[in-house]
C-alpha cells in the first residue's frame, strides 16, 4: 500500500493532508479493500521519514471519518464502505482538476488544446 502513496514535503499542502487525501483514494480506487490491514503508524512514519504524529493525525481523520477502523489491541483496518457512486470519486477530483485548469489558463492554453493532451496522455 505504501508504494502507490507519494508524499511530497516540499508541496504546499501539509503532509497529514497529503496522508489523507491519498488514502481515501486509494479506498475509493479499490486499491486497498474493506478489512485490509494498515503498516502500523511507526512503519508509516518511517517510511516516509516524517513525524509519527503527523502519520497519526491523518489515520485519526480516517477513523473519524469512517474509512479507517481501530481496535485497542489490533491493526488499523479499512473500514467497510456504502458502495460508492461515480459523482463521489469524481469529487476526489476536483482539487487536482482545479488546479490544472488554473495552470492551463496561465499558459494560454484553451479548452480544446487541454482536452487534446488529457486525451493523449489518457492513452499512454
Amino acid at each position: 500500500m505504501l508504494e502507490f502513496i507519494n508524499v511530497n514535503p516540499s508541496s504546499g499542502d501539509p503532509i497529514y493532508k497529503q496522508l489523507h487525501e491519498q488514502i481515501v483514494r486509494l479506498i475509493v480506487g479499490g486499491q486497498i479493500q474493506a478489512g485490509e490491514e494498515l503498516p502500523s503508524v511507526r512503519k508509516i512514519a518511517e517510511y516516509f521519514t516524517v513525524n509519527p504524529m503527523t502519520v497519526s493525525r491523518a489515520i485519526g481523520m480516517l477513523v473519524d471519518q469512517g474509512w479507517l477502523e481501530r481496535r485497542r489491541g489490533q491493526p488499523t483496518r479499512v473500514a467497510e464502505q456504502q458502495p460508492q457512486s461515480s459523482e463521489q470519486g469524481q469529487t476526489l477530483l476536483y482539487e487536482g482538476v482545479d488546479q490544472l485548469i488554473q495552470q492551463a489558463k496561465q499558459l494560454g492554453v484553451t479548452v480544446n488544446e487541454l482536452n487534446e493532451i488529457i486525451s493523449k496522455r489518457w492513452e499512454q
